[in-house]
Parts: structure tokens; C-alpha cells; sequence
């Protein structure tokens, strides 16, 4: 596995457009976590509202690390949940941010105080209501990070159910550009299940690939938002698996894009195997890069 691929995916798999069910959902997640594949983070990502529901299918010996998504309102019970159940770890927080237009001061210290705030609380990503509020929320995020060492992040949805939720390469370079230059990590969410940008036959929709958004990551911290865009929009497989294979250094691309979240825990595996970005199954010891993690 290339470092610039290791822990790169959550599971995302009771949302869209997989949407298992809770018990199927958790039973991938067992499956995942017993085969060790490399990709993975291992982190499994659930809506506050269903986190009893989570509870509920865990046996006594099932450890999950959680990462909760909620709004301000429905944080704190979410949260004191999971701080009092042996079979889950809170491992962090993405909520939505979406103030009064340009005041991403007060409304994100009311959500950081919602989290228990602090350099001690779990890591929170905010994601901006739309891209092009991104600028806004990073610059924020920024701030308070530098106020008290916060571990703070700036959350970027690539995709949807509609065109209006996949940004341009213009607008994703424009939100990678600005959270490299501020040194504020991101996290991706939707639409990201290949690797090579490329659309979707079934919907006309054109996807952003996750290979193509790590290494935009990457040549963000140049920072050139035409180079950004530009690695944005390849389409070329070669050139994009050329590219990754010889980055000097994977480090930087990843402290700036840190994961990304799909509802699919397989096929990213199986796209970066038929690059070369990862090895098969034969290649690997036990354990270590099984591609059991199917949708149920």
C-alpha cells in the first residue's frame, strides 16, 4: 500500500446511496476491521440521531471508533452516549456550519463549546453550508486553532444526490488552496468512490476522484488554484497513477487532505489495487488486505 493511500477511507455506509441498514452496516464494519485493510481508517461514521440505534447492534465485544455527524442541536446526547458505552469510542464530530452570512466566529465557538471545546476534545470537522462559504470557515477554523491548539478541520463535500452538490475543480482548488495555506487539515465526503474523475453513465453526473483529490491536495501547497483545479479535472489514468507513484514525499498531501468518506468500503480498495497503489490479496500476509468489505 502506498502511504499516500493508508488510512485514507471511513465508512460512510448507512448514507448515500449505499444506505445499509443498521445491522448490515455494522456487519461490513466487523468485516472491515477483521481483515485490516490498510485503506481503511476503520472509523465508522453515524448520524447523532442513530447512535442509540448503533448501541443496540453492538455485541459486548465489539470495539468501534465513532465519528458522529450532527448538527448543534443534536450533539449532547449523541455525545454522552458514546462516552459511556464500552463497545464505542467518540473519535470525532462533523457537523455543518451555517451562521448569519460572514459570522463563522461566534457560530463555530458555540459548536466548539457544544463538543466540550478545548486542545482535549475529540477532533471536530466543520463543513461550510456550501463551498464557496469554505474560505470563511477555514480562515475561522485558523483562527481558534491557533488560539488554543484545537484539533479543528474543514469538512468538503465532493458530490451528492444532485449536480448542485458536486463543486467545479475551480471551487474544490479554491477551498484545498485556502486550508493548505492556513494549515487546516480536510476532510472529503461524497461522490468520491473511484479514483479517476470520471462520470457516472447511469446519472450524467461527473464524479471527482479520490486519487485525483489527494494528490489537488498535494499541489495545493504550492499554492496555485489553477495547478489544483487543473490535477482537479484529469481524467488521464496513466498520467494520475505516474504522478502518484513518484511523489518524493506522500506526508504533506495527507496533513492536508487527512480521509475521505464512502458508503462503499470496497470498490476505492479495488481501484487502487488495478493502479498498482495497492497489492492484492496474494501479496499481503493474512489479514492484511482482504477485499471482503462488500455492501451487504
Amino acid at each position: 500500500m502506498t502511504a499516500l493511500l493508508a488510512h485514507l477511507v471511513d465508512d460512510a455506509g448507512l448514507f448515500e446511496p449505499t444506505e445499509l441498514d443498521m445491522a448490515a452496516a455494522v456487519a461490513r464494519h466487523r468485516r472491515d476491521l477483521a481483515s485490516g485493510q490498510p485503506m481503511l481508517t476503520h472509523r465508522f461514521v453515524c448520524p447523532a440521531s442513530r447512535v442509540p440505534e448503533l448501541l443496540g447492534h453492538l455485541d459486548a465485544d465489539d470495539r468501534f471508533a465513532v465519528l458522529v455527524t450532527a448538527d448543534l442541536s443534536a450533539l449532547a446526547d449523541a455525545v454522552a452516549a458514546l462516552r459511556h458505552s464500552p463497545g464505542a469510542e467518540l473519535v470525532g464530530i462533523e457537523s455543518t456550519l451555517t451562521p448569519a452570512p460572514g459570522d463563522w466566529s461566534d457560530a463555530l465557538a458555540a459548536l466548539i463549546d457544544a463538543t466540550g471545546g478545548g486542545p482535549a476534545a475529540v477532533p471536530l470537522f466543520v463543513e461550510p453550508a456550501t463551498v464557496a462559504d469554505a474560505a470563511g470557515v477555514i480562515a475561522a477554523l485558523a483562527e481558534r486553532r491557533a488560539e488554543n491548539g484545537a484539533s479543528l478541520g474543514v469538512k468538503l463535500r465532493c458530490g451528492g444526490t444532485g449536480a448542485e452538490l458536486f463543486p467545479t475543480p475551480d471551487a474544490l482548488a479554491a477551498a484545498l488552496v485556502a486550508a493548505a495555506g492556513a494549515g487546516v487539515p480536510a476532510k472529503a465526503t461524497a461522490g468520491l468512490h473511484h479514483a479517476i474523475r470520471q462520470t457516472d453513465p447511469a446519472t450524467g453526473l461527473t464524479h471527482h476522484g479520490f486519487l485525483n483529490l489527494v494528490l489537488a491536495a498535494d499541489a495545493a501547497r504550492s499554492g496555485s488554484a489553477a495547478e489544483t483545479a487543473a490535477m482537479l479535472a484529469d481524467e488521464d489514468r496513466d498520467r494520475l497513477r505516474s504522478t502518484a507513484r513518484t511523489l518524493h514525499d506522500p506526508v504533506p498531501a495527507r496533513s492536508v487532505l487527512t480521509c475521505f468518506g464512502s458508503c462503499d468500503t470496497e470498490t476505492p480498495m479495488l481501484e487502487a489495487v488495478r493502479l498498482g497503489l495497492a497489492p492484492t490479496r496474494s501479496d499481503c500476509g493474512p489479514g492484511t488486505f482482504g477485499l471482503g468489505g462488500a455492501p451487504a
